[in-house]
């Protein structure tokens, strides 16, 4: 069936309030709006920010509820919005929690990449118009940094998407929006880690497997 232009129901992973297991809800996500990206997700990573963002008392004071958490996915562009020209219907991309509008001072600076595009609206759990694009019960459900991958499908600004090879396994790439690129970029940028170097590394592994080992939040992610 068509849906481009429709509303879909989808199940995703609601966190109703702070503390508290998320729950597998039937949820409304609408069509983009302008400049803007609705992507089927195919896998999705846990990061250790999802937990902390649930069950850490200072943290979970900084977000709204309820709220859908999830930040590291890939998946498939089901539909755009207008005025869309880095992405196209079928494309297989990876929503970015931290945008790349290639025109602010931040991005035009060889010294950081934390661009300003719609970033105090996605720390806010929204998009760009201060809403959120998926519903359950009646109520508007807050998108984590703006993406919220634990639904099977999400609508995100498109600076915050990134094309990548049709044939990348979705299943692992989705992992490259936050643990792999942390990981790459504190050895790289970081550290100065060149090639054939020598190296010790301590708790090898992303955010994410860390955080695989918390029951209390995967428990209820089993559709």
């Amino acid at each position: 069936m068509e849906t481009e232009g429709k509303v879909i129901m989808c199940k995703a992973a609601v966190a109703w309030e702070p503390g508290k297991t998320l729950s597998i809800e039937e949820v409304e996500v609408s069509p983009p709006k302008a400049h803007e990206v609705r992507i089927k997700i195919a896998a999705s990573g846990v990061c250790h920010s999802d937990w902390a963002y649930l069950y850490d008392d200072a943290k979970m004071k900084t977000r709204p509820f309820p709220l859908i958490l999830g930040h590291e996915g890939a998946g498939t562009v089901e539909s755009v919005g207008p005025g869309v020209t880095k992405v196209s219907k079928g494309d297989h991309v990876i929503p970015l929690f931290l945008p790349q509008c290639g025109q602010c001072e931040r991005c035009l600076s060889p010294k950081t990449n934390l661009c300003t595009k719609n970033w105090e609206q996605t720390q806010q759990c929204v998009l760009a118009d201060g809403t959120s694009r998926i519903t359950c019960k009646n109520q508007q459900v807050h998108q984590f940094i703006g993406i919220s991958t634990f639904s099977e499908y999400t609508v995100v600004p498109e600076d915050n998407v990134t094309k990548i090879h049709p044939d990348a396994p979705l299943d692992k790439v989705c992992l490259l929006g936050c643990g792999v690129s942390t990981g790459y970029g504190a050895a790289v940028n970081t550290a100065n880690v060149e090639s054939g170097s020598t190296c010790a590394v301590f708790g090898l592994g992303t955010s994410t497997q860390t955080s695989l080992r918390s029951p209390r939040l995967l428990e209820p992610l089993s559709l």
